[in-house]
């Protein structure tokens, strides 16, 4: 994972969405160093199968609707909250209502579930997942972390979102940081793992004219992020989870040509995303240059800044 400039002590981490792709990665890293992760699921099987017997499992079955069980969070150093229905999917009513919901209440319910427990026992560090959706739309301008709130629907959640997690940071002694996270760049789930089976093919290319910038990060450095944001105690408020070199969609989809040895030259309109996937199509056929000041800031050196290696290390072309 991403270097640690910051010393690092065990400890023990209750995370939430801990089978997600991110989660799974996060809870790995954990056991490696020593620390003991604590996994609040919905499905303890499919937590044990994917997250492994050594990892302690609590069962949260409604997270919008009740708060998390107190022996989960008693006694813990830390919180890293992950959990959210996912993004990309057609938006239906429904789907928006559960994409909000999902983030926004289950927060709620988080936060609650922190503030019931006496100070002594509390966790002193909420790690709380977070979007460069905040900023909406931006076309080429850099993005740091003090830019305003975008005005479409994902700024609108992630907006929601941020309030309820920064609700923990009234509670004595809680420190929260807010880890607005870009593309993810994994072979096992979000946009990439979409992206490759055309581009395997010969079949890819720039989307919407290529023009607009994406904020990818390799996974290995988003989990190297929460760890930091875990270690550091000036890692507090907004801090973006991107790498330090956003590249437009043109050039990721030429990057993605080279490291599979596919060209990458069929161009994607955005009048076939906006069919195929309707209001959701806005995350592809817009873009955002959004820059990790705060998190360079914190002294995180990046092990995959540039999008070349970053893809090969991804598909194992290193």
């Amino acid at each position: 994972m991403g270097s640690l400039t910051v010393s690092w002590q065990r400890m023990r981490v209750a995370v939430t969405g801990a089978t997600g792709m991110i989660g799974r990665a996060l809870v790995s890293a954990l056991c490696e160093c020593g620390d003991q992760p604590v996994a609040l699921v919905r499905d303890a099987d499919r937590a044990r199968h994917a997250l492994g017997e050594e990892v302690e499992i609590h069962l949260w079955p409604d997270p919008k609707q009740a708060l998390p069980p107190a022996v989960a969070l008693d006694g813990a150093d830390a919180v890293v909250h992950l959990l959210g229905e996912p993004v990309a999917q057609r938006w239906t009513k429904q789907a928006r209502r559960e994409i909000r919901d999902s983030r926004v209440l289950g927060t709620r319910s988080l936060v609650a579930g922190l503030d019931a427990l006496s100070p002594a026992r509390r966790p002193g560090i909420l790690v709380s997942q977070s979007a460069t959706g905040y900023y909406g739309p931006r076309d080429e301008e850099p993005v740091r972390e003090d830019a305003a709130a975008g005005e479409d629907f994902l700024a609108d959640v992630t907006s929601a979102w941020e309030h309820e997690a920064l609700a923990a940071a009234e509670l004595p002694g809680l420190r929260v940081a807010l880890t607005r996270t870009g593309m993810v760049l994994s072979p096992h789930g979000g946009a990439l793992a979409k992206m490759l089976p055309p581009f395997r093919l010969g079949l890819g290319g720039p989307v919407a004219g290529g023009r607009q910038y994406v904020s990818w990060v390799h996974l290995d450095d988003v989990v190297g992020a929460l760890r930091h944001c875990l270690a550091e105690p000036r890692a507090a408020g907004p801090v973006n989870v991107t790498a330090p070199n956003p590249v437009t969609n043109a050039g990721l989809s030429r990057a993605l040509g080279r490291v599979l040895r596919r060209p990458a030259v069929l161009p994607v309109p955005a009048a076939a995303l906006r069919l195929l996937y309707g209001e959701m199509a806005v995350i592809v056929v817009t873009g955002q240059r959004v820059l990790p000041a705060r998190l360079q800031e914190l002294g995180y050196r990046f092990r995959h800044p540039e999008p070349d290696p970053a893809l090969r290390d991804v598909l194992g072309r290193a």
